[in-house]
C-alpha cells in the first residue's frame, strides 16, 4: 500500500455511521457508540426508501442523527415523477425527525447528474450523503469534481470501486491523501475492514460506514445489529486515530 503524507485534523474525531433496517438495530447501534444511522430497506438491492411509519419507529429508538435513503427506482437515473415522490418522502422523513437523507443520481452516460442532485438538495434543504451509486459512475475523477459544492452535501459514500473496498481501497486512500476535499467528503464504506482504517485516517478521512460487519455472521436477514460489534468499531476508530496522531493509547 502506498504511504501517505496527509496529516489528519487533530480536532475531528472519526464519525461512525451504521446501516440499520429495524428499530432493534437502531437501539443496538446507539448502545454501541455509533454517531449516525442510515436507515434503508433492501440493502441487497442497493437500498431503497422505507415507509414513513418505519422511519418514525427508528427515530423513536435513538437520539442519534438518522439519515434515510431516498431511492424508489432501480438504477440511479431520475424522472420527473420520481423526483416529486422523493421530494415528498424527504419532507415526510424530516417531519418525523430524520436529520438528513441519502441519494444520488447518474445520467444516461453514467456520469454524476449534478443538476438533478442540486435541485433535490435545494428542494429538501437537508444535509445529505451521495450514496454508493457514486461508485457506479464511469469517470471517477470527473465525479469528484461534479459533487464539489453541491448544496447540503457533506458525505460521499464510496469504496473506490463498485466491487468494494477490497478492490478500490488503495486507490481511494491515495485519492483522499492527495485531495483534502475528497478526504473531507469521503464516507469510506462498502466492505470496510479493520486493516484499512489506519491508512484512511492518515489520509485525512474522518467518516466511516459499516453494515454487515456489525451483524453476527455478517447477515442482513438472519441477525440484528449487535451492540458489541458496533462498540468494537468505535474503539478501533478511536484507537487508530490516537495512534495516527501519536497520542497515548489507554
Amino acid at each position: 500500500m502506498t504511504p501517505v503524507q496527509a496529516q489528519p485534523d487533530r480536532r475531528e474525531a472519526p464519525l461512525l455511521e451504521v446501516v440499520v433496517l429495524h428499530p432493534r438495530d437502531a437501539a443496538a447501534a446507539t448502545e454501541g457508540g455509533a454517531d449516525r444511522l442510515l436507515f434503508l430497506r433492501d440493502p441487497e438491492g442497493g437500498g431503497f426508501s422505507p415507509e414513513p411509519a418505519q422511519v418514525s419507529a427508528i427515530v423513536r429508538e435513538t437520539d442519534l442523527p438518522v439519515r434515510v435513503m431516498l431511492r424508489v427506482d432501480e438504477g440511479y437515473g431520475i424522472t420527473g415523477g420520481s423526483f416529486r415522490r422523493l421530494a415528498g418522502l424527504a419532507g415526510d422523513y424530516a417531519s418525523l425527525g430524520a436529520e438528513g437523507v441519502s441519494f444520488g443520481f447518474l445520467d444516461p452516460d453514467l456520469l454524476v447528474d449534478r443538476a438533478s442532485c442540486a435541485e433535490l438538495a435545494t428542494e429538501t434543504g437537508l444535509p445529505w450523503t451521495f450514496h454508493q451509486g457514486f461508485d457506479v459512475s464511469l469517470e471517477t475523477d470527473r465525479g469528484w469534481r461534479d459533487v464539489a459544492g453541491l448544496p447540503g452535501l457533506d458525505a460521499v459514500a464510496s469504496a473506490g470501486s463498485s466491487r468494494g473496498l477490497a478492490v478500490g481501497g488503495d486507490e481511494l486512500i491515495d485519492r483522499a491523501a492527495s485531495s483534502p476535499d475528497v478526504a473531507r467528503l469521503l464516507l469510506a464504506s462498502g466492505g470496510l475492514v479493520a486493516d484499512q482504517v489506519p491508512w484512511l485516517l492518515r489520509a485525512g478521512v474522518r467518516q466511516f460506514g459499516v453494515g454487515r460487519s456489525v451483524r453476527p455472521d455478517r447477515s442482513w436477514t438472519k441477525a440484528y445489529v449487535d451492540a458489541g460489534h458496533v462498540r468494537a468499531w468505535r474503539l478501533l476508530l478511536d484507537d487508530a486515530l490516537s495512534r495516527a496522531l501519536g497520542m497515548p493509547v489507554d
